[in-house]
């Protein structure tokens, strides 16, 4: 798999999970930094092959990232024989009833919390026999307002049966309340690798904003973004709601562009197929939600373009908007994986967006340079800056 020297987080965290006592960690990493290999490596390491039965599970929280990890899973599980399952919603009509499916018997489970926490109540999927639970994006996975219930449920449903199961969680961000609980969460004598705010942004990753004076002038960024032709690589453009991931589709396609869009309104099978695409590079331009603002793994995406700021959910009922600093992070993530270089633009249009912009340089301590935007050749120098083009 061309790997020539494990980065910082593997060096340090896959001695952690694969020597005995097997404590649980808490690991926090950059983004492209190498955490789902270390949770893979630590899944393959821990299953005994000759035993068909459940060993470990990976819980996720979008099914694109559950396929996507056990892509990697079975791409370096290759020669080892070990079999997996990917448990995600399925809309497919030819699809078994929960009730009429065989038990799991594959040895590495990786998917969705609501489908494992169907699987494990109707008994199809064993816990009896792990030894290693994954938590990925485990500060969503725990959080109020992300999987916490589903999450803490399978935790209790193991621990009924496996009290020495090893748990570990993996994200790029932790808040100080996710932080606590996780710390309340995992047994006593655990590992920890944590982050300093103040060491999270991405050196790799050059931001941008781009001033727009109205809605409509969004649309003109694209004129010169696209202008520069595939030089740039691929492009994911993020939106705040399902409803604006529509209408920048049909308003970019309107304007002669080709591009695709993914929100969580689509169903199943016209996501992956998507994704699949993008992955493919038959499109180089993809207009996401935040369903793709974490661990979404694609090495050919150099730019990110925050079409809209992300907020807080809390803000849609306070009218006060904060920024959501860690899905900030996580999208910038997507460019630059694992130290290549990468480039951001977020676009800022009225009062609003200045405070949310502010806020959120102030709270990386990172300034964010301006460009211009009034031609291609503005973007050009930007984008020569980050190390993108000659």
């Amino acid at each position: 798999m061309k790997f020539q020297k494990p980065s910082k987080i593997q060096a340090i965290s896959l001695p952690m999970i694969l020597n005995p006592p097997h404590r649980d960690l808490i690991a926090q990493a950059h983004n492209g930094s190498g955490k789902t290999t270390c949770f893979v490596l630590g899944m393959l390491s821990r299953v005994d092959p000759s035993m068909q039965a459940p060993q470990a599970l990976c819980i996720c929280p979008t099914r694109e990232l559950a396929i996507q990890n056990t892509e990697v899973l079975r791409k370096m599980g290759k020669y080892t024989g070990i079999s997996s399952e990917c448990a995600v919603p399925t809309d497919s009509r030819d699809s078994i009833p929960i009730q009429k499916r065989a038990p799991i018997m594959a040895q590495v489970v990786i998917g969705t919390p609501g489908t494992i926490k169907k699987w494990i109540s109707y008994k199809k999927l064993a816990v009896t026999r792990l030894k290693i639970l994954v938590f990925d994006e485990a500060d969503q996975m725990l959080a109020e307002d992300g999987f916490k219930d589903d999450s803490l449920r399978i935790m209790k449903e193991i621990e009924k049966f496996n009290s020495s199961c090893q748990v570990l969680l993996f994200s790029a961000t932790f808040n100080e309340t996710v932080k606590n609980f996780v710390e309340r969460t995992v047994k006593k004598d655990h590992n920890k690798l944590l982050v300093k705010k103040q060491d999270l942004s991405l050196d790799a990753v050059k931001q941008y904003k781009v001033r727009c004076p109205d809605e409509r002038s969004k649309i003109k960024v694209y004129d010169f973004i696209f202008g520069l032709g595939e030089n740039v690589g691929q492009t994911i453009i993020f939106v705040r709601t399902r409803q604006s991931a529509i209408t920048l589709h049909k308003s970019l396609v309107g304007e002669g562009y080709e591009v695709s869009s993914i929100q969580g309104a689509l169903d199943h099978e016209q996501r992956d197929k998507i994704v699949r695409e993008f992955r493919d590079g038959l499109t180089q331009v993809l207009i996401s939600t935040d369903v793709l603002a974490r661990g979404f793994d694609q090495q050919q995406v150099n730019l990110v373009i925050n079409y809209d700021l992300p907020i807080k959910h809390t803000a849609e009922y306070t009218r006060e908007f904060e920024p959501d600093y860690e899905v900030y992070l996580h999208r910038v993530g997507r460019a630059g994986r694992f130290g290549r270089k990468g480039a951001v633009f977020n676009l800022i249009c009225d009062e609003r967006d200045e405070r949310l912009m502010s806020k959120i340089e102030n709270h990386f301590s990172n300034r964010v340079s301006e460009v211009r935007g009034k031609s291609v050749e503005d973007y050009k120098a930007a984008l020569k800056e980050a190390g993108l083009l000659q």
